[in-house]
């Protein structure tokens, strides 16, 4: 059996797994992006450094950005695909966490390879160590186990024989699948163990696409065929199993109206007849008006998060929810009938089943007249300001999704951004809307932008991001120049936290601590952006940025536009109640006031 060390292993390993892509075989791992430092330049970086490119290392500038990008890269790629991320040990570890938490949230594959402390505990306290006072086994690492679908500690070369199947298993599952943590004490990468040859062989992963249960499908069938007015919820679980135009076909055949999750959206084409938009908090009044009605839900792929639900309270309590989901966690949830199923296997199965069933034409059509009247809105509110007023958010977007052509992937997260966008952009490409909005973590954006242009790399990735986002983390802009992974960024500067503004004032609050006082300084974002190596431009109005999103077309190198807009306007149109607890004793008149509302809303809600 060969002799390596358990880094030089570890990286054999990866390199040998595989998946089949559109009849291709690409290798499952794209890369490891890498910080190094005393946890992991000696042990795994070696290993890296002498594979080569068999696994290509990239470097980044943040470590919880690095991995963002990894997880935006799955997210693009249908979870078909992944990368891994290591570091050193303490901050570089800890800094990982967050994006640890987003991709269990998510659902999404994430190999995370954290350097730890040494095993051997010879030269205790190391730097950077945490010391437990009571339980010596505890390193910082042990903070990445509330938010790891696996976690293991690799104490001897030879465990990675058992760990690394199982962190396969977890990564490529789509049930399971979310974020694997396997921590690297720095003395056990350099050790040398023996592994069988039989353990490097190619190995190719398949996508797992369990049918549906008889008994299960029966009942949904028997649910659906007595429906009168039924309506579709897509989440992403229709993209991760590449089952957009399974579902298209679907609604068609049966005349069923499909509101979508942030996560869903883009499942159907905007122009579909039966898409509806968005369904929820930030959701279509199309959408919204037609689940309240439906009597028959077919919830597809999504975790119902209260975004989606309106904190339980959007649809009637009478209505038949059927949750067809490949996670049986989330198919059971909310009383559902549980239909655990991939997602495209079990709307073929429905299909076959249902035969011609059709739903009511006067739903059907009803469905329609909805939609006409929401796109209507949709052109008003996205329409360019009139006179000198600044831009709103709605209108940003607007002029960016007039302008952008239909292969451009958006991506965004957090804030207010992604309720407009959610509500208001228009995609035609199942692939050319990218949120992250189950963790909505702000920083996400230009280190998830990064992810995406690795995945889709001939394909104009554009990343709307508002100020504070882009302070909180926009290192991975002088990544991507580095890279040669043209971004166009669209900043909208509306100085501060403009949407938690809004909410604080909603539940009878006054402006605190959100928008930046008149004494902050005046933040020059496009010199920051050409410091970091971007082209950069401010513009002053919608026209002007149109003119400049065409030229960052043209750019060679990463392209910032900065926009001022008005942070206190957001779409009214739309949206439904979203469970928000406001104090229940106050000095504020306002908030008095807003409290009986809520009491209001929440005993409406709980009568359903």
């Amino acid at each position: 059996m060969p002799k390596m060390t358990m880094a030089q292993a570890l990286a054999r390993y990866m390199a040998a797994q595989w998946t089949i892509i559109d009849g291709e075989e690409k290798s499952l791992f794209a890369g490891v992006f890498a910080i190094f430092g005393h946890g992991n330049v000696a042990g795994f970086g070696q290993a890296l450094a002498e594979i080569g490119n068999t696994l290509p290392t990239y470097r980044a500038h943040n470590e919880q950005a690095m991995a963002h990008a990894a997880i935006a890269f799955a997210k693009a790629s249908n979870r078909r695909r992944m990368m891994a991320c290591t570091s050193s040990i303490g901050p570089g570890a800890t800094n990982m966490v967050t994006a640890a938490a987003l991709a269990h949230v998510d659902r999404l594959p994430l190999l995370l390879l954290p350097g730890d402390i040494f095993a051997n505990r010879r030269p205790d306290p190391v730097l950077q160590q945490i010391e437990n006072f009571s339980d010596p086994t505890i390193s910082a690492n042990d903070c990445f186990k509330p938010v790891s679908r696996y976690w293991d500690r690799i104490t001897r070369p030879e465990q990675l024989l058992a760990s690394l199947p199982q962190a396969m298993r977890v990564l490529t599952d789509p049930a399971d699948c979310g974020p694997v943590v396997l921590s690297l004490p720095q003395d056990v990468q350099a050790e040398a163990g023996e592994y069988p040859e039989s353990f490097f062989e190619r190995r190719i992963h398949h996508p797992r696409r369990p049918g549906p249960d008889d008994r299960e499908l029966s009942q949904a069938l028997a649910a659906l065929r007595k429906a009168k007015a039924p309506f579709i919820i897509a989440g992403g679980g229709v993209h991760y199993s590449e089952a957009a135009a399974t579902l298209a076909d679907f609604a068609e055949r049966h005349g069923m109206p499909v509101g979508e999750t942030q996560a869903g959206k883009g499942a159907l084409p905007w122009t579909h007849a039966l898409n509806m938009g968005s369904i929820g908090v930030t959701g279509s009044a199309a959408s919204n008006e037609l689940v309240r009605k439906a009597d028959v839900i077919l919830a597809i792929g999504t975790r119902l998060q209260d975004f989606t639900t309106g904190s339980q309270a959007l649809w009637s309590a009478d209505a038949k929810l059927i949750q067809l989901n490949v996670a049986a966690f989330d198919a059971g949830k909310q009383n559902a009938l549980s239909l655990v199923a991939d997602a495209k296997a079990g709307l073929a199965a429905i299909d076959k089943a249902l035969g011609d069933w059709h739903a009511p034409a006067a739903w059907t059509k009803r469905a329609s007249a909805a939609r006409d009247s929401w796109q209507a809105v949709i052109d008003k509110v996205t329409a360019p300001p009139k006179g000198n007023a600044l831009a709103s958010d709605a209108q940003v977007l607007g002029a960016v999704n007039r302008k952008a052509g239909p292969s451009d992937i958006m991506v965004c997260a957090a804030g207010g951004l992604p309720g407009e966008l959610h509500k208001l952009w228009r995609t035609v490409d199942s692939r050319g809307y990218h949120l992250e909005y189950g963790f909505s973590c702000m920083g996400y954006e230009i280190a998830g932008g990064l992810g995406v242009k690795m995945a889709f790399p001939d394909r104009r990735v554009v990343v709307m991001v508002g100020d504070g986002s882009y302070l909180m983390m926009n290192s991975e802009l002088a990544t991507s120049v580095m890279m040669g992974l043209k971004l166009d960024v669209v900043l909208l500067n509306n100085r501060g936290y403009g949407c938690i503004n809004r909410l604080q004032q909603s539940v009878g609050d006054k402006p605190f601590n959100n928008l930046l006082p008149d004494n902050a300084p005046e933040i020059d974002f496009a010199a920051h952006a050409r410091s970091l190596g971007a082209e950069a431009e401010t513009v002053g109005s919608i026209a002007e940025l149109e003119r400049a999103f065409d030229r960052a077309k043209k750019s060679s190198r990463s392209h910032v536009i900065v926009i001022e807009t008005d942070p206190a306007i957001s779409t009214r149109e739309g949206g439904a109640w979203w469970d928000v607890p406001v104090a229940e004793t106050a000095k504020r008149e306002q908030v008095r006031k807003a409290r009986v509302g809520y009491v209001e809303a929440t005993t409406r809600r709980d009568d359903r």
